[in-house]
């Protein structure tokens, strides 16, 4: 099974699974994660901001198998993970979009074999308004329709206020305040493909350096509204539920509709790491990617928010990616 790079369609098509697999809970028949010998050393992960919590929370897993481990974390961007696999200054490279063509090709030209892409968590894409905002919901065209300044998912008008949203009484003429993630963010590219089917941000977009930043506003913002991954949600936010296209029911985000395909704004996140495929993978490395897909990692994704990985897909990955 090949894993597809988008899964704005359908996940359940993109795992091969019946929407029946999805879980908010931890797939009891993942394996538990067995200690092996000889495992110490220093780990860098240089990468996704979206994956910052996950990456600390699987590096703390890890060192209570392994007390002789130290692990070191930046999350500055999704776009930050390739030039440092390229250049050798991290091991781990997590993601929130699939790499580039460019970017694969930078890392071929310099080892002659691709990265290794290692799917680790299902996410949604959440699009956060106030607690207080009563809207109800919102098509894809509408989202675009608010954010961009292209339009190109064919919405009839621009958006700015919240009256035209339907909303009444004191929300009719409040003006909508934008909050966004910046260019370094894969989240920020993935928003930007499959939000505004490829269009450009408005200009009045308040970019913000991290997805806890863009909650932050949008708790502090009666007329907020942005965009992060569903393991930044708080008690002062909403997620709002989204449809593709008017006429259709709004899904919420949770994990039942992230697996079965129905809410529109889905994802895999990715960790690359550099496997050289003749001499196979630093054993260190190995485990730290056997022990994310183990019970023991899937459980620290439900923990943190996000949708884990059925047993099938996660032996699945293992066995394409070397990982037995």
């Amino acid at each position: 099974m090949t894993f597809k790079k988008t899964l704005s369609l359908s996940i359940a098509a993109a795992l091969g699974l019946a929407a029946s697999v999805a879980s908010a809970e931890v797939d009891p028949n993942l394996p538990s994660y067995e200690r092996v010998a000889g495992i110490s050393g220093n780990l860098t992960s240089i990468g996704s901001d979206t994956l910052n919590n996950l990456m600390t929370l699987w590096a703390e897993e890890f060192t209570k198998f392994y007390p002789n481990v130290n692990v070191q974390i930046q999350g500055a961007g999704s776009s930050t993970a390739p030039p440092a696999l390229v250049e050798g200054t991290a091991n781990f490279g997590p993601m929130s979009r699939p790499m580039r063509d460019s970017e694969i090709r930078e890392f071929e030209d310099r080892y002659g074999y691709p990265p290794t892409e290692v799917p680790v968590a299902i996410d949604m894409v959440a699009v956060y308004v106030n607690k207080d905002n009563p809207i109800e919901g919102l098509t894809i065209p509408q989202v675009d329709a608010i954010f961009s300044a292209t339009r190109a998912c064919g919405y009839k008008e621009d958006i700015t206020k919240w009256g035209q949203l339907g909303l009444t009484g004191a929300w009719a003429n409040r003006d909508i305040t934008l909050y966004s993630r910046n260019a370094v963010s894969g989240t920020y590219g993935y928003f930007k493909e499959n939000a505004l089917c490829g269009g450009d941000f408005k200009s009045t977009i308040n970019e913000q350096p991290g997805s806890s930043a863009v909650v932050r506003a949008v708790e502090q913002t009666i007329n907020g509204i942005g965009y992060s991954g569903i393991g930044y949600k708080t008690s002062g936010v909403r997620a709002v539920p989204l449809a593709r296209a008017e006429g259709e029911p709004y899904a919420e985000a949770n994990a039942e509709n992230a697996v079965s395909g129905a809410y529109p704004l889905a994802r895999f996140l990715y960790i690359y790491a550099n496997a050289n495929p003749n001499s196979g993978w630093n054993p260190m490395e190995k485990e730290f990617l056997r022990m994310v897909l183990s019970k023991e990692g899937q459980e620290v994704v439900h923990r943190d928010g996000y949708v884990t990985l059925p047993a099938t897909v996660a032996a699945q990955i293992k066995q394409e990616k070397g990982l037995e």
